[in-house]
This record gives structure tokens, C-alpha cells and sequence, in this order.
């Protein structure tokens, strides 16, 4: 009876003594298509995340929202019909901490299209970590073919005239970091948050 007893409380404990997870999957767990509220220096834009086919991608992505480590970055990498990359530097040009980089999910059957937004990388296609992009054009040369491409993981449902006048901001080659594309006026993150379920 006492050993009974023993199980009974043991079971009912041990998934309260299990330590949560803490890689953004805890986010929305059961809601497959979570969305995020971007609020920029130039005004909002909310993207709706497909954990559907990209779940490493929004899973991690989720994480840094969750800890809020995008607050106060920039988008440092703008190009006109191309692309506008941010998510890894502060205003002084400072990188982020990283958690590890995540496995490229590009061949997901999402496509780098107009208004969707994906990982950015380094040459390495599993170097993903905290940057992300929009893509400002059908990229199509980012999609895989022979090669890894970048990893779509959400679309924009909100705000593309944000992202439209963001995309045609004056920029110019910066000579302290040797970048070309970085706005003349920084474009700054101020805010990520997740929206409750709709």
C-alpha cells in the first residue's frame, strides 16, 4: 500500500520536476503557425511563422523573441529589391550572443518569395543562428537546387509598406566594418513580441 502510494506520487511529480524546455518549441506548443509583432524605428510589421515545415527555424527564432535579445538591434544589411537583414547587432555594431547554429531546413518546399522571411547564414548552410532576412523580390537564387539554400520559416501578414520604405533607405559602404548596404540612418528593432493565438 505505502509503495503504492510512493508511485502514485512519483508519477504525479515527475513531469512537475522535469525542467521545461527552454529552445522556443515551449512557446505556443501546440499552435503549428505562432506570430510575432516586429516594431521598428520605421513602424510594425507581424510575420506568421511556419513551425509546420521550419520547426527548428521557428523554434529557435521563438527563443530569441522569448528572451528578448532582438530589442535594440538593427537592420545593418539593406538592398533595395533584395533583401533586409537584421537581427544581429546592436546600434554600436556590437554582435548578439549566439545560441548554436540550427540545421538548414531549405528544402522545406518554402520559397525565398516576396515578403517572406528567412534564416541568414554564413558559406556553411548549417551556420544559421540569430540573423534573419526578408526577402524584398522572388529571390529564387536562394532557393535549394544543386546547393543548400536559406530556410524560409514565415511569411509577412502585416506591414509590408514598413518593410517596402525600410528597403529604400539611403545606404552606404561602412569603412569601420569594411560592410557594404548598412543604412546611413540606423533602421532599429526596438521591440519582438509574440501575439497570442488568433
Amino acid at each position: 500500500m505505502l509503495r503504492a502510494l510512493f508511485i502514485s506520487i512519483f508519477l504525479i511529480s515527475a513531469p512537475v520536476l522535469a525542467k521545461q524546455k527552454d529552445d522556443g518549441s515551449q512557446i505556443q506548443a501546440d499552435n503549428f503557425y505562432p506570430r510575432v509583432k516586429i516594431v521598428t524605428s520605421m513602424g510594425d510589421v507581424t510575420l506568421e511563422l511556419d513551425r509546420s515545415r521550419a520547426p527548428i527555424a521557428v523554434n529557435n527564432f521563438l527563443r530569441y523573441v522569448d528572451k528578448r535579445s532582438y530589442e535594440d538591434t538593427i537592420f545593418h544589411r539593406v538592398v533595395a529589391d533584395f533583401i533586409v537583414q537584421g537581427g544581429g547587432y546592436d546600434v554600436d555594431f556590437a554582435e548578439k550572443p549566439s545560441f548554436p547554429d540550427i540545421i538548414n531546413e531549405s528544402g522545406n518546399g518554402l520559397k525565398n518569395e516576396m515578403y517572406t522571411v528567412a534564416m541568414a547564414r554564413q558559406k556553411d548552410p548549417h551556420s544559421s543562428n540569430r540573423q534573419f532576412f526578408f526577402n524584398m523580390n522572388d529571390n529564387v537564387s536562394l532557393d535549394p537546387g544543386r546547393d543548400w539554400g536559406y530556410t524560409v520559416f514565415g511569411y509577412v501578414v502585416e506591414g509590408t509598406e514598413v518593410l517596402d520604405a525600410i528597403s529604400q533607405v539611403e545606404t552606404d559602404y561602412d569603412t569601420t566594418w569594411g560592410w557594404a548596404d548598412v543604412p546611413v540612418e540606423p533602421v532599429i528593432i526596438k521591440r519582438v513580441s509574440v501575439l497570442p493565438p488568433v
